[in-house]
């Protein structure tokens, strides 16, 4: 099932952090999985003000990105971003603590696992870039 969502800039950053997971070994993406222990969702406003949510489960398996919710798996960290910031964020144009600091991101749940968010948004782009 495509993760991508038309009208989303950030489609494309998920994209990559899917192909990234992707591309890791089984054994990786386990490895992946045991140091961040953590199932994020993420809602992104559009410019047209629609939600798109997507679902990063790095705390089962060997982890997984879907598009939408996922019955019976409890997010430890819910994150509202507009698309534009979550595109900033994963360039690292933008740090996301001074955008949670001005308010662009709402954090709801375990606030300590967005520091992970970082680690794993680097790591997906270090990836596509070595594919490069």
């Amino acid at each position: 099932m495509s993760i991508k969502i038309d009208g989303f800039e950030s489609s494309a950053v998920l994209e990559q952090i899917n192909e990234s997971l992707k591309t890791l070994s089984e054994a990786e993406r386990k490895e992946q999985v045991s140091k961040v222990k953590g199932v994020f969702q993420f809602n992104v406003k559009n410019k047209a003000g629609k939600i798109g949510t997507w679902t990063l489960d790095l705390k089962n398996g060997t982890g997984a990105l879907h598009q939408g919710t996922v019955d019976k798996l409890k997010a430890d960290i819910i994150i509202d971003i507009v698309d534009q910031d979550f595109v900033d964020l994963a360039d690292g144009k933008a740090n996301g603590q001074k955008l949670f600091m001005s308010g662009k991101i709402k954090v709801k749940g375990n606030v300590m696992m967005a520091t992970k968010l970082d680690t794993v948004l680097k790591s997906s782009k270090d990836k596509v870039k070595a594919k490069l």
